[in-house]
C-alpha cells in the first residue's frame, strides 16, 4: 500500500520526523492520518511505539505501574515496575506515536509536557528518567468539534509542530479506492459510490460527512454480492453525523443515491 496524493505533507512529515520535532497532525475520521505518519515512519526506518487515544487511557498505562505481587515480595524494586509505552519510547531513543492524543484526558495528555519539553519525567519510587536521543512524539487528532475528544492545552500545543489533512481531491480518492478495491470492471460503480460521499459532505442537512472510508465500504459491499443501494445504505449513516436529531440518516442517503447533486448546497 502506497500514499496516494498528499505529496506535500509527506515532504513536511518526513522532515520533521528526520528533525526529531514533536509532531501532530490533524484531521477529520477517515482522511489518512494515522496510515500516512506509520508508513513514513516505517519508510525513513524510525522505530515507534504506538499508543491509541482512548477516554479510559489512565497516567499509570502511559508511564507504567508496579506489579503488586512482586512488590509484596521485594518493595519497590526497579523489576516491580511494568513500563508503559512512553517509558519504553524514552529509554530507546523511539517515537512515541499516539493516535487520536485528544480522545485521553487532560491528565494523562499532560505526562507528555516534561517529556517533550525537558526530555525527562519523574516517577515515584524510580525517580527521573531522561530521553535517549532519537525521542519525540508524534500524534493525530480528529477535529475539536468531533465527539469524545478533550481539547489540548495550550501548554501541550505550544510543544508540537502541526500539519493538516483535509479531505483529498476526487481523483485521488478514485486512486485510494482502486488501490483499496481494484478495478474488477466496477469502475463506474465505485465512481458513483465515491459521489456519494463526497456529496455527504456539501449537504445542508448533514453535519460531518463522510470520508473515502465510505466508499471503501461501499466497494466491499458490493464483492460480496449486495446491490448499489443495499450498499450504500448499509455503510454511509454510520460515518455520517446529520444537523438534526430528528432527521433520518438513511433517508438523505437515499436522496443521494437517486441524484447526488440534487440536495447539494454549499454549508457557510
Amino acid at each position: 500500500m502506497k500514499i496516494i496524493g498528499r505529496n506535500k505533507e509527506s515532504e513536511q512529515t518526513k522532515k520533521a520526523l528526520k528533525l526529531g520535532r514533536n509532531l501532530l497532525v490533524e484531521g477529520p475520521v477517515g482522511v489518512g492520518k494515522t496510515f500516512l505518519i506509520q508508513t513514513l515512519l516505517k519508510e525513513i526506518k524510525k522505530k515507534f511505539v504506538r499508543v491509541d487515544g482512548d477516554t479510559r487511557y489512565t497516567e499509570q498505562k502511559l508511564t507504567g505501574w508496579f506489579d503488586p505481587p512482586i512488590v509484596l515480595k521485594k518493595g519497590y524494586v526497579k523489576e516491580a515496575f511494568v513500563e508503559g509505552p512512553l517509558l519504553t519510547a524514552m529509554r530507546e531513543g523511539q517515537v512515541l506515536f499516539i493516535n487520536e492524543l485528544n480522545r485521553m484526558p487532560e491528565a494523562v495528555q499532560n505526562i507528555l509536557l516534561p517529556a517533550m519539553d525537558e526530555r525527562m519525567i519523574v516517577l515515584p519510587k524510580l525517580g527521573e528518567v531522561k530521553a535517549k536521543a532519537g525521542f519525540s512524539v508524534v500524534a493525530t487528532q480528529n477535529p475539536k468539534e468531533f465527539t469524545a475528544t478533550h481539547a489540548l492545552s495550550e501548554a501541550l500545543l505550544d510543544r508540537f509542530e502541526m500539519i493538516h489533512l483535509d479531505y483529498q481531491d476526487e481523483k485521488d480518492e478514485i486512486e485510494i479506492l482502486k488501490q483499496e478495491i481494484g478495478g474488477n470492471g466496477k469502475s463506474e460503480t465505485l465512481a458513483r459510490a465515491l459521489r456519494i460521499v463526497r456529496a455527504t459532505r456539501e449537504h445542508a442537512a448533514i453535519k460531518r460527512g463522510a470520508s473515502v472510508r465510505a466508499a471503501i465500504a461501499v466497494g466491499r459491499l458490493l464483492e460480496g454480492g449486495l446491490d448499489f443501494e443495499e450498499a450504500c445504505l448499509m455503510a454511509l449513516p454510520s460515518r455520517i453525523e446529520v444537523s438534526s436529531s430528528g432527521t433520518d440518516a438513511r433517508e438523505l442517503i437515499h436522496e443521494l443515491i437517486q441524484n447526488p447533486t440534487q440536495f447539494e448546497k454549499k454549508k457557510t
